[in-house]
């Protein structure tokens, strides 16, 4: 009956978008009422993946959204190699990456922006605009003066179109191999307006004839993928209640609640005598609605505190007889909106249950169908649904409108673990030698390199040799940042014997986020709390984060490693601090580069140029270890007789073992007075002592300081002075 009605009114007062909106309207009360078979229109489903295939529909969406695109062109997959190793008995391993151009279409109308981009589940585009992994982006938003991408155009050639209209997204050389080499399943967030949607965006362009101011309150996002524009509109009516008014030159679209109180007053009713009429001797009629109704009770929607995940809401209040029913809404909203909103729904489908028949026998500009009335008798506020011409009269059906608005209650979007949206932040590269500690071949340079950045949003850099102009592929980092930093404060000179527990340091770190721990003696003694300042290894017990990445360090153990001679100099503010943990990297040291280069360099997500450091303590990890205990006797004859212990490389602590092995190719040593660097007099030695001869030393000035340097395949230990023994 309604249907049939409002099709019939609709089409004499607007014409065939009248009819099809007077068709709309009736469906949703019988779907209310008697519970007709459910439209066909836009549906509510969980979210889509890209897709490739002729004929999709690339919807219009309007407000912010979450949606799939459409494969609009592609390239090949492109393939990458690298070689490592393969050098000195070493095997050649080559790793092989893949990348891809590609094309999405996202809208088939002009959008402001494109934000978040989710690739299988994870994001691949994080708020602040950065991609996750290696490739370039770009977006063209659909204006009809856009002009071809220049990508596409060198592989279209002039067939090349320029896409006006559509909103699509470019991926340049995106690497694929987080998605397992393949092109992974995309959704968009897509900004296509500012501020709150109205129904003015949806039907302007795309009808003529129509006229509408209504806002949709709440509605965050809407996407409509086509169709007939009264099945939009029947899908948004579920929500946001309207009423058509045709009886001047255009189709006015308003909100059915947007009156306060009823305009007019029904006059007393008509009497009509016909056997098949209505209140025959009263002019009215009173139904209730059948309770076996279908009732609705929930709310499905793409909830935007779930990154436009589906979520559901239910009414409030006590259990409703009938069949309930869950809607379906496309559209994006906020878990207290969609609840309200539910509410609002629940309590129109109550009060509709009453319905009012009414024969007026005058007709009256302002009762007409879509107005808010008052009857005489019945109390509230009543809407005329629909009218009828008889002889006897005009007559009505109304509708009683609820008293107020729904109740607005706390709600909640459910249980959501979103992707973590780190922003990758440029590398910090520390590229350093240190002392070697027994692993691996003594015999060749060994170059660490500390890769860290101050977000924990780094992904990893590749690291390169650098040879003049051009760099040479060493590794890949891994994406575990090393900690650190710099010294806050000035470092003094220790003579690195003892542990001292009242020795302290201050570092700033490279980042907040960064941490240090502390360890007890036992973990002194196991090695733990390692870190290089300068060129010295330093042990440290107890760290205190003093806040803004600050850390005080107590109880220092100085010169570790054979570095006691970088302890006794001390250092000042500024310089370098790296934790000597399993973070930082060995280099590969089979790679000819790393034998002679002076600079690593490495390349990261958030660097647009190579970051290059150089390589901090040359040589360090081939220098010999200068002896320990070194005096001087002297004899009866008047000679002196030198005597000292040699140390080995590797020795980062004192073994229980008769002697050192021996590291460098041959033991070998030097004795000189004077300059360390240019000795006026000096001697050489194979063995751990040496006789200065009566009269050698008889030429020697009183004050004349002898020291000793181990000579090492690669380098000179630091000097060692001796102490005299008379």
């Amino acid at each position: 009956m309604a249907t049939l009605v409002f099709s019939a009114v609709g089409t004499a007062i607007g014409g065939p978008l009248g009819g099809a909106l007077g068709a709309l309207i009736g469906n949703q009360l019988d779907r209310a009422i008697v519970g007709s078979p459910k439209q066909e229109g836009p549906r509510l489903k969980e979210l889509a993946v890209t897709t490739s295939s002729y004929g999709t529909v690339i919807a219009r969406h309007y407000g912010r959204m979450r949606a799939p695109g459409t494969v609009i062109w592609a390239t090949d997959l492109k393939e990458t190699e690298e070689k490592n190793g393969g050098q000195k008995g070493s095997p050649s391993v080559t790793t092989y990456a893949y990348s891809m151009s590609f094309a999405v279409a996202v809208c088939s109308r002009p959008i402001q922006a494109i934000g978040r981009i989710w690739a299988d589940g994870n994001l691949l585009r994080g708020a602040a605009g950065d991609l996750k992994v290696a490739g370039q982006f770009r977006l063209y938003n659909g204006h009809g003066d856009q002009l071809p991408d220049p990508l596409i155009v060198s592989d279209r050639g002039a067939a090349c179109p320029a896409f006006r209209g559509l909103a699509y997204c470019v991926f340049e050389d995106l690497q694929l191999g987080e998605f397992g080499n393949r092109l992974p399943s995309l959704t968009f967030e897509i900004i296509a307006d500012d501020g709150t949607i109205s129904l003015t965006q949806m039907v302007t362009g795309v009808v003529r004839g129509v006229s509408t101011s209504m806002p949709l309150p709440g509605l965050i996002g809407y996407s409509d993928e086509g169709g007939p524009i009264g099945a939009t509109l029947s899908t948004l009516d579920q929500l946001y209640p309207m009423t058509c008014d045709g009886s001047g030159g255009l189709l006015i679209l308003a909100p059915s609640e947007q009156a306060q109180g009823p305009s007019a007053r029904l006059p007393e009713p008509a009497i009509d005598a016909e056997e098949d009429s209505f209140g025959r001797l009263s002019g009215k009629l009173v139904r209730r609605l059948n309770e076996e109704r279908e009732v609705p009770d929930g709310l499905r929607y793409y909830d935007v505190e779930r990154d436009y995940q589906a979520g559901m809401q239910r009414a409030e209040g006590q259990a409703r007889p009938g069949r309930t029913q869950t809607m379906d809404f496309p559209g994006a909203l906020s878990s207290v909106t969609a609840r309200q909103l539910c509410n609002s729904v629940v309590q129109r489908a109550a009060w509709l249950g009453d319905q009012l028949l009414w024969r007026i026998a005058e007709y009256d500009p302002a009762i007409v169908p879509g107005r808010l009335v008052s009857a005489p008798g019945h109390p509230g506020t009543w809407r005329i649904e629909s009218w009828e011409w008889r002889t006897a009269g005009i007559e009505l059906e109304l509708r009683r409108v609820p008293p107020g608005p729904a109740r607005v209650s706390p709600a909640d979007a459910g249980t959501f673990l979103p992707p973590k949206d780190a922003v990758a932040t440029p590398t910090i590269l520390i590229a350093y030698e240190r002392p070697w500690d027994g692993t691996g071949s003594p015999d060749e340079r060994q170059v660490h390199a500390a890769l860290s950045s101050s977000s924990d949003g780094w992904r990893g850099a590749a690291v390169y040799a650098v040879e003049g102009t051009t760099l040479t592929y060493l590794q890949p980092s891994g994406s575990r940042r090393s900690v650190v930093g710099a010294l806050a404060t000035p470092l003094s000179p220790s003579p690195a014997v003892l542990f001292d527990r009242h020795a302290s340091m201050q570092v700033k770190l490279a980042s907040d986020t960064l941490v240090l721990g502390s360890t007890t003696m036992q973990g002194l003694a196991d090695g733990r709390n390692r870190a290089l300042v300068g060129d010295e290894v330093v042990q440290f017990a107890a760290a205190t984060s003093l806040g803004a990445g600050l850390w005080q360090l107590d109880g220092l153990m100085r010169g570790r490693g054979g570095t006691e001679f970088a302890a006794q100099r001390g250092h000042s503010a500024g310089e370098v601090f790296v934790l000597l943990d399993e973070r930082p990297i060995l280099l590969n040291a089979t790679e000819t580069a790393l034998a002679t280069t002076q600079d690593i360099a490495a390349i990261g997500l958030a660097d647009d140029t190579p970051v290059i450091s150089r390589i901090a303590n040359s040589n360090l990890s081939r220098k010999p270890l200068a002896p320990v205990h070194a005096k001087r006797v002297r004899q009866s004859d008047g000679s002196w007789q030198l005597t000292w212990t040699r140390r080995a490389r590797g020795s980062w602590t004192w073994p229980e073992i008769g002697d050192v092995p021996m590291i460098e190719q041959e033991e070998r040593y030097v004795v000189g007075v004077g300059s360390t660097d240019a000795p006026t007099t000096s001697w050489q030695t194979t063995e751990p002592s040496i006789v200065l001869q009566a009269g050698d030393v008889a030429m020697l000035s009183a004050d004349a300081k002898l020291w000793i340097r181990q000579v090492g395949s690669f380098g000179t230990s630091d000097p060692v002075f001796i102490q005299a023994i008379d």
